[in-house]
């Protein structure tokens, strides 16, 4: 048998992530030999009754698999959001996702009071297309209730082949009607980084989801960004909705930054499940400012990095208080090519700190406004160049010079106003290290 350590959240859309395989008799021996030392007989007897009740009375003759199946899922339930037992389609299912590449809705899900609640929506798939939102709550599946469904079972309902559609009751919030949102499965596939540029000078990079190749990728265009014709003064880590992923990838991305100390460390039972993950010396930047952004569907692997960067005091962290799932899931690999995905500790910051049901609090909080232009007079505005008699100007502009480009602020402020007030910041942080430079 063989472990996997992951750090994301359980997935609609499974961006998960493998450490190297690490053997576990060690673990497992020693968990058994706990376990068998405190066995409850008098339950174990309960257990036996029931089960003996089901098979002799149920009004349905019920297999013993299914049986044996649902008791252990229903152990693992009881635990907490995160663990659950994987049959053989949805263990399938998760190592399809380590790829990128699968069919479905694009939606990162996780339970809140036996209702599906959305962590986020990933960026260009079907689900954001239909409108759906992180902190929404997933009340029905095809009008069938999702109260006491398995999350692994409903998570199985939203995947499907490409081209079938599913429809989604959603409930937004307590005073608005549900919503009934009908989508069409797609292909995902995803793109972990995007990069653009905002101004010369400055650039976002835009993290969908922590994969394997998550570390390169973003590296290959940070470097392709300091090859532009207009020097790099810095950049916006942009980690909004999203989700998680790849463990090795956060600490890997996290790493491009940090000139050495730690990126993160964990906590658990067994001596397997503590664990420290250290920065090599080597700013991929050499120390231009950085801007995280960061909200509510910003979770798990974002929140690593968001973290360590916060703690080092390598970036500026903006937006909305992160999702907090500050827990480490071990996938271990069972017979039947099923597996048991069980969280095994907590994870924490560098200053200790851990973000389990807290989340990453902003350095500087700013929601996501929707504001509208304005205009006064009716848009009319008078200059001194339009008066009268006006004198001239004689001076000479340098041709260096860099006029703000007023329209595309403008147009970025009504578009996206937390990436707005990220660039103004970073704008702020590259003149002072400019001035500060001898």
């Amino acid at each position: 048998m063989k472990t996997t350590i992951l750090i994301a959240g359980l997935l609609c859309f499974p961006a998960w992530a493998q450490q190297p395989d690490t053997p576990v008799q060690t673990t497992e021996s020693a968990a058994t030999t706990e376990a068998t030392e405190l066995l409850p007989l008098e339950a174990l007897r309960t257990f036996v009754e029931v089960y003996s009740r089901l098979k002799s009375d149920y009004v349905d003759p019920v297999d013993d698999e299914f049986l044996l199946q649902h008791a252990i899922k229903g152990m693992l339930a009881g635990l907490d959001p995160h663990s659950s037992f994987l049959d053989g389609r949805a263990y399938a299912a998760l190592r399809e996702g380590t790829a990128g590449r699968f069919g479905g809705l694009g939606i990162e899900v996780g339970v809140e009071n036996g209702l599906i609640k959305v962590i986020a929506p990933i960026e260009g798939t079907p689900a954001e297309r239909a409108g759906i939102q992180a902190g929404d709550l997933i009340i029905k599946l095809d009008g069938k209730p999702v109260k006491g469904i398995d999350l692994d079972e409903a998570v199985e309902i939203m995947r499907g082949e490409p081209g079938t559609s599913i429809t989604l009751t959603v409930l937004r919030d307590d005073s608005s009607p549900p919503v009934e949102l009908t989508i069409e499965r797609e292909v995902i596939r995803l793109k972990s980084v995007k990069s653009t540029v905002l101004e010369p000078g400055f650039m976002s990079f835009r993290i969908r989801v922590f994969q394997e190749q998550t570390r390169s990728d973003l590296a290959a265009a940070i470097r392709k960004g300091l090859e532009n014709d207009a020097p790099l003064l810095g950049i916006i880590l942009d980690l909004r909705n999203n989700p998680g992923g790849v463990l090795s990838s956060a600490v890997s991305v996290s790493d491009l930054f940090l000139d050495g100390g730690t990126i993160l460390y964990t906590e658990g039972r067994v001596k397997d499940s503590s664990l420290t993950f250290n920065a090599r010396l080597g700013d991929l930047l050499q120390g231009l400012p950085m801007v995280v952004l960061v909200n509510g569907g910003s979770a798990s692997a974002s929140e690593i990095v968001a973290g360590a960067l916060q703690d080092h005091k390598r970036a500026i962290i903006m937006g909305t208080q992160t999702f907090g799932k500050g827990s480490v899931q071990t996938i271990v690999s069972m017979r039947n090519n099923t597996a048991l995905k069980l969280t095994t500790a907590r994870y924490y910051t560098p200053l200790g700190r851990s973000i389990q049901a807290e989340g990453i609090e902003p350095d500087i909080q700013v929601a996501n406004f929707r504001i509208s232009a304005m205009q006064d007079n009716g848009g009319v505005r008078f200059k001194e160049a339009d008066l009268r008699g006006h004198l001239g100007n004689s001076g000479t502009p340098s041709p260096d010079a860099v006029k703000p480009d007023g329209a595309g602020g403008s147009a970025l402020a009504l578009s996206d106003y937390q990436l707005y007030e990220a660039l103004n910041l970073l704008k702020g942080l590259a003149h002072i290290a400019t001035a500060e430079r001898p």
